[in-house]
């Protein structure tokens, strides 16, 4: 295999768009989620329309060590990692202490614990040869406290600072950390964390316009990129630091509130 993306959530919304990109390039795949069905018809479509190589593995990365499991896996396949997307994540609406501390626990594992090791247990290498990109999706939400949804813009605060962090760290090489910072987009976020009755989702962008954005900044070595933003939304983000705190947070729990 060459030219070798690793995916996770690549099963559907934008992590499924950024493999149809990646493959379109001419590039091959290890694309990763838990649904192995549909792993597999994205490896048929990907591998019959652009004649590339697409490995599957299907895998909760919500489970510890999963991520451990995920690249020992892909060493003993001896496949080297040229670009890593960290795209699987979740969340959940409701209040922090009503919503399931099990199903919350999943999610920072998954949003947080997963991202991180994997970037740990495969920058060595990309260190080693001096190449390499990573492309983690954080959140516009990472701009933000969120109540009714404070753990998920929570994970997505430190996707966003841990990624520019680690750019930093790695400015004398030649491996870029972009961080991918998606407003509302059409996938299946919405229906998971019960926000498509929400003001947040009345105008959601597509997956592809947002994965196009973000892996075109992974390829051009860009530290941020904001995608799937409405006028309103954009002005909204540039007055946050000018807005006192607690209107800031009426205004977030107002947006999630159901209509």
């Amino acid at each position: 295999m060459k030219n070798v993306a690793l995916i996770t959530g690549a099963s559907s919304g934008i992590g499924k768009e950024l493999a149809r990109i990646h493959a379109e390039r001419g590039g091959d795949l290890i694309i990763v989620a838990r649904r192995r069905e549909k792993l597999a018809e994205l490896k048929e479509e990907l591998e019959q329309r652009h004649q590339v190589k697409v490995m599957t593995v299907a895998k909760d990365l919500s489970v510890p060590d999963s991520a451990k499991a995920l690249y020992f896996e892909v060493r003993e396949a001896e496949v080297q990692v040229e670009y890593l997307i960290n795209n699987a994540g979740f969340g959940l609406r409701g209040k922090f202490h009503e919503l399931s501390w099990e199903r919350q626990q999943q999610m920072i594992d998954l949003n947080m614990v997963a991202l991180t090791e994997l970037m740990h247990l495969f920058l060595p290498e990309m260190v080693k040869r001096n190449s390499g990109k990573i492309l983690n999706t954080s959140s516009t939400a990472s701009f933000m406290p969120g109540p009714l949804q404070a753990i998920y813009f929570a994970t997505k605060a430190y996707v966003t600072f841990l990624s520019n962090a680690i750019a930093e760290e790695l400015h004398d090489t030649n491996i870029t950390v972009t961080n991918l910072m998606p407003g509302a987009t059409e996938t299946e976020f919405a229906k998971t964390a019960d926000m498509e009755r929400t003001g947040l989702f009345e105008k959601a962008f597509s997956a592809r316009s947002v994965a196009e954005d973000g892996y075109d900044a992974m390829m051009k070595g860009k530290l941020d990129v904001v995608s799937g933003l409405t006028f309103s939304q954009n002005l909204m983000m540039k007055a946050i630091p000018f807005t006192p705190k607690k209107m800031v947070l009426k205004q977030i729990r107002q947006m999630q509130e159901v209509n």
